[in-house]
């Protein structure tokens, strides 16, 4: 690798900002340079790389194909040097930290009790949580931009370690409004003709969900609304009259409050399970095998 041809963070920095921020003026204002110097600084980009950039339509700057490319890249270099600085600190103060990610069902059932009981067994650690989706997560973790996630569909990736953690299931349930509370068995055909509330096709949740509804040749349900909290689904299914697929974990509450019906489907069970997975640059991080023992004792390790 020629490393005296490699760009240099300031340059990338300024691509950055200039997109960001709407013009090089703007740019300039916000790096506490002058335009001379975020034109220069564009220029030498344009020249480590060998190919234009950026490109002016009227009064405007946008970027070129090759730009929307680097743009993308100092983006990514953006978010590192923002966790390298982090981690920086966490070592000068002696921290002992982990950065997770999990997916927002987990995140929204699964977690906070998770923290709790983390947080009261090894005080001495530091743990930073973000929810994101599942494609999100797989690139932080590959780019190790994070060390560890909860998820709900294992990534396949050669720098990713992945464990098994909890066994589930997707449930049809429904509230106490609708037609099918206290139902028996219904058959697989019925699933067409009912009125769905589900979460939005970027989830984990959505993408098991309409993989497995495709195998048994279901391509199409009436679906009313999407939503991208798994709390509110269960919210307007205890208030209205549709019904959704959800997590046993999310449900477990309001199936044995009797707040929500579990109704069972002829022939169709949707059975997955949810993993852990961890960067394998950071697999001797002290505090990833602390939580994981609390994951393993946890007594939310039975979602049945």
């Amino acid at each position: 690798m020629e490393y005296r041809n490699l760009p240099d963070l300031k340059s990338l920095a300024t691509l950055a900002a200039v997109v960001e921020r709407g013009g090089v003026n703007e740019a300039g204002r916000a790096l506490h340079i002058g335009q001379p110097a975020v034109t220069k600084r564009l220029r030498t980009l344009e020249t480590c790389y060998g190919i234009s950039l950026m490109q002016r339509k009227g009064a405007r700057l946008e970027l070129t194909p090759a730009g929307e490319r680097v743009y993308s890249y100092a983006r990514l270099v953006m978010d590192h040097q923002s966790s390298l600085l982090g981690d920086l600190d966490s070592l000068r103060a002696g921290e002992n930290r982990l950065r997770m990610e999990v997916t927002s069902s987990i995140g929204e059932h699964l977690l906070p009790d998770l923290l709790l009981q983390f947080a009261d067994a090894y005080p001495q650690y530091r743990i930073e949580s973000r929810m994101a989706y599942t494609r999100r997560i797989q690139t932080h973790l590959a780019t190790g931009l994070t060390d560890m996630a909860l998820m709900e569909h294992a990534p396949d990736h050669p720098d990713i370690l992945v464990q098994k953690w909890l066994d589930d299931e997707l449930l049809l349930v429904c509230g106490k409004k609708h037609p099918l509370y206290g139902s028996g068995l219904i058959p697989v055909t019925e699933l067409q003709e009912l009125s769905y509330v589900l979460r939005e096709p970027n989830s984990s949740m959505r993408i098991i969900l309409d993989k497995a509804l495709q195998d048994i040749g279901i391509t199409n349900i009436p679906l009313v609304m999407e939503v991208g909290s798994t709390d509110t689904i269960v919210e307007m299914l205890e208030r209205g009259d549709h019904v959704s697929f959800l997590p046993r974990f999310a449900v477990a509450e309001a199936l044995g409050d009797g707040t929500l019906y579990h109704v069972k489907i002829e022939g169709l069970r949707i059975k997955r399970t949810l993993w852990i997975a961890r960067t394998r640059s950071n697999l001797d991080n002290e505090v990833a095998e602390a939580f994981i023992n609390i994951l393993r004792d946890a007594p939310l390790s039975d979602t049945h």
